[in-house]
């Protein structure tokens, strides 16, 4: 059901998404290195895109404020001090970025609030029974101290204060780089929202994935996000003299850990939505004349559900140990982050399709559903209030990448969508 606002405007639309490609561009200006893009926690350019973003959100109408965790939260009350609908992503980036990854369903959230307050050629204005936010969240990523979603983590109230001691590859702790960028560590908690404050958060994100494109569709529902869980794995054996020591002899922890990371793949890919991926890998001593005497590399591992990830698991560890055992090696493990899966709410799955659907010719019950293997700001909030995700459609599904891409025709359709199913979560709460 398409409404009267939207059918109205199409240019507005046009317009809009023209605007979020424009400002996706300037932001990718805003970068701690000249020859690619790197926007990370606490840093001056953070600071700096803060401040460009609470200009954005004023200007569409909002009031804005930079929160305890160093997020830049904009609001368009409607009825005064209502609970808020959330719209939001992050700004942050990995080091040598796309420029969408995040940023475009912030700006995205922009537009949509722009829309809904303005009224159109006809004078006709959307009346909603709830707030509406725009969050800007920072370290979905954890690219600065390798833990991600700091920001929503905050907001959410599941900061650990653990987290303090965390440190960057400066050697700058966490609590150290809050002070310097002029948040008080003290104040930490008052980033966190109550649940009767929110009615649910909506994202629109571009796929981390070639899903959509394989399809040939523009945007998808979210069903959820996967459960990861990461590892840091040490394989033991013994160095010795590269051209002295026999084979019967060696006891080679870099081959050993090969076979480790062969064996994640292996047994991954013969699974249905299990992820397995060795994206670090480093051997000691490192001499090209001396057979490695200790490895260490990364698991990162996800799944759609926590039961199929962690029988996946339990099935790794039982073919590390028998590695191990025949090539006489030694191995451990440390486990360094645990999220469940996280379900997007049906009431927001089933608005989101509609949104949709008010974009294309698909019924209500055509609309595309997959689930993101990748992690998102809304896994941190789902103890907080109720979640839903758009997808946008990226060519090629190439992420944390300087190749990512969305069309604006794709962010135009998104914004609409998006829009569509806000309205269409006000008609929800009105019945």
């Amino acid at each position: 059901m398409a409404s009267a606002l939207l059918t109205a405007s199409p240019d507005r639309i046009a317009t809009a998404a023209r605007r979020v490609m424009a400002r996706c561009d300037e932001l990718a200006g805003i970068s701690a290195a000249a020859d690619r893009i790197e926007r990370v926690y606490l840093s001056p350019e953070h600071a700096r895109v803060n401040r460009l973003v609470a200009e954005w959100m004023r200007e569409a109408g909002m009031s804005t404020h930079q929160d305890a965790a160093g997020n830049q939260i904009g609001r368009l009350d409607t009825r005064g001090d209502d609970a808020a609908l959330m719209i939001g992503s992050h700004l942050d980036t990995v080091s040598d970025a796309g420029r969408f990854d995040g940023i475009v369903g912030v700006l995205m959230g922009l537009e949509v609030v722009r829309l809904l307050r303005e009224p159109d050629e006809a004078g006709w204005r959307s009346p909603l029974p709830f707030a509406v936010e725009v969050a800007a969240f920072w370290d979905e990523e954890g690219t600065r101290f390798g833990k991600a979603l700091l920001g929503s983590s905050a907001v959410g109230g599941v900061w650990d204060d653990a987290w303090w001691q965390l440190v960057d590859a400066e050697g700058t702790t966490l609590r150290q780089a809050f002070v310097e960028f002029g948040l008080d560590p003290a104040r930490i908690t008052e980033a966190a929202r109550r649940p009767d404050e929110l009615i649910g958060y909506l994202e629109a994100h571009i796929e981390q994935g070639p899903e959509l494109h394989r399809r040939g569709e523009s945007l998808a529902v979210v069903s959820s996000i996967a459960s990861a869980r990461r590892f840091l794995l040490t394989v033991e054996g013994e160095a010795r003299h590269a051209g002295g020591t026999p084979y019967d002899m060696r006891r080679d922890a870099l081959l050993g850990a090969s076979e480790a990371a062969l064996a994640v793949e292996r047994l991954c890919r013969a699974e249905h939505h299990i992820i397995g991926t060795v994206g670090q890998f480093e051997a000691f001593p490192g001499g090209v004349n001396i057979v490695p005497g200790e490895v260490q590399f990364s698991l990162d591992l996800r799944g759609e559900f926590d039961g199929e990830r962690d029988r996946v698991w339990g099935r790794l560890t039982a073919e590390l140990d028998m590695i191990m055992r025949r090539r006489g090696l030694r191995w451990q493990h440390r486990e360094i982050h645990n999220a469940p899966a996280i379900a997007c709410a049906p009431l927001l799955q089933d608005v989101v399709r509609a949104g949709i659907g008010a974009t294309t010719t698909h019924t209500r019950d055509e609309a595309p559903v997959i689930f993101s293997p990748a992690g998102h700001d809304g896994m941190a909030l789902g103890g907080l209030t109720d979640i839903g995700m758009l997808f946008l459609r990226n060519p090629d599904g190439i992420s944390h990448h300087p190749d990512e891409a969305v069309s604006t025709e794709d962010v135009a359709r998104g914004i609409r969508a998006l829009a569509e199913s806000v309205l269409h979560l006000a008609a929800e709460r009105r019945a």
